[in-house]
């Protein structure tokens, strides 16, 4: 009997948890399978966040707190917004949550309504589209390609908003692409924007401390859009803190009221000692931030060198997050052993059995002639991943 709602039926299986177990399947046969497909930093979250939360759980802060997060957090926020990106927002225009995802979420079952139409840039985070199905909403995708950056222009930002649109969903530092937009960039998307008083702009802000272009750049700095803009953040990238699950938005009091009342009927507040420990992130030593980014800017050149090493690879030169998205539509239409490799997702799963190289393919990103590599590794491994999926590729006929 199959009763399953219809919301839940709209849903797309994750390609991502396809990919993780079919890796996992082959590492219990003890074959030697390099990830490049997980989206967290391999590093250890900092000790001086490990210390606040034990303190946290010595000082028995283990019973539920407000549904916005506690009070400090907020305030650490805030000052992290007022210190870094010169932004003014008040404890209670702060929400937080259990991770950037559940932030997302929140926002959009908020704001959308069945039919409403959300802009989903493509290449996007998987999770994006398929939130906007939850929400019964329309995703209007945006399509963008290698040679400008995946970024999207503001004629095609203008060309995709109706009198339907409610929402646009912004990311930068890019997940997949590693694309940032800069402050140019961002200013003429303001400009079109700024004359569509309705579209409330959903910017993931989630990569923001992994950029090598020294400074980010957020929507949120320009008046003519301030008021509509939500801004999506958390510790999970930039202080390593996955497992944490602590996310949150800034934004007009007006959202942040609707995502508490949401919040507060089905999860509650984020856990209690996980919130104390983001505290220390954000007001303690920022040292590893910066440890963390320089090992990663070295692996990106590192990758792109090894990239350029593969015949009839193309790829951009990411400015953020830990991620290449290469296009790889010269060996799409090969086959192996009699089996053509139609998309990025049939080439993934081509690399992981033959090569042993878990990736992703671009098919749940929107961009079906791509594939996802995570340098989110050691040197070595990456070095030795590189090499594999380059003897695969050449096997190809």
């Amino acid at each position: 009997m199959n009763n399953l709602s219809e919301r839940l039926e709209a849903l797309s299986p994750s390609e991502t948890l396809a990919m993780s177990q079919r890796s996992a399947e082959l590492k219990a046969q003890g074959i030697d399978v390099i990830n490049l497909s997980v989206g967290e930093p391999d590093f250890n979250t900092p000790d001086h966040i490990k210390l606040a939360a034990k303190e946290a759980i010595d000082h028995n802060f283990s019973f539920y707190s407000p549904v916005p997060g506690f009070l400090g957090l907020r305030k650490a926020i805030a000052s992290k917004l007022e210190q870094e990106n010169h932004l003014t927002y008040k404890p209670e225009q702060i929400l937080c949550s259990t991770g950037a995802k559940q932030s997302i979420c929140n926002v959009l079952l908020s704001l959308v309504n069945a039919g409403d139409e959300v802009i989903v840039p493509a290449p996007y985070w998987v999770s994006y589209v398929e939130m906007v199905k939850l929400a019964e909403g329309t995703n209007v995708v945006v399509n963008t390609d290698i040679e400008h950056n995946f970024k999207m222009t503001p004629q095609q930002l203008q060309d995709a908003i109706t009198l339907r649109t409610k929402a646009l969903i912004l990311c930068s530092p890019s997940n997949p692409t590693g694309s940032v937009y800069n402050k140019e960039e961002l200013a003429a998307l303001a400009e079109v924007l700024a004359k569509h008083p309705n579209v409330i702009i959903i910017s993931d802000e989630i990569y923001e401390h992994i950029n090598y272009v020294g400074k980010h750049e957020s929507i949120a700095q320009f008046e003519n859009v301030r008021d509509r803009v939500v801004i999506v953040n958390g510790v999970s990238k930039g202080y390593a803190m996955t497992g944490w699950r602590i996310g949150w938005i800034a934004a007009p009091q007006w959202v942040v009221a609707a995502c508490n009342k949401l919040q507060g009927q089905y999860t509650s507040a984020p856990n209690s000692i996980a919130q104390k420990a983001a505290e220390a992130a954000y007001t303690g030593d920022q040292a590893c931030v910066e440890t963390m980014r320089i090992a990663f800017e070295r692996r990106r050149d590192l990758m792109l060198d090894l990239c350029k090493e593969i015949p009839d690879v193309k790829v951009n030169n990411p400015e953020g997050a830990f991620y290449l998205f290469p296009d790889v539509s010269a060996y799409l239409g090969k086959s192996f052993q009699g089996k053509k490799l139609a998309s990025g997702a049939d080439l993934s799963f081509y690399l992981l059995e033959e090569a042993h190289v878990a990736c992703v393919g671009g098919n749940a990103f929107g961009a079906p002639n791509c594939i996802r590599l995570s340098y989110a590794a050691s040197d070595d491994l990456l070095i030795e991943a590189m090499k594999r999926i380059k003897d695969a590729l050449l096997k190809l006929n």
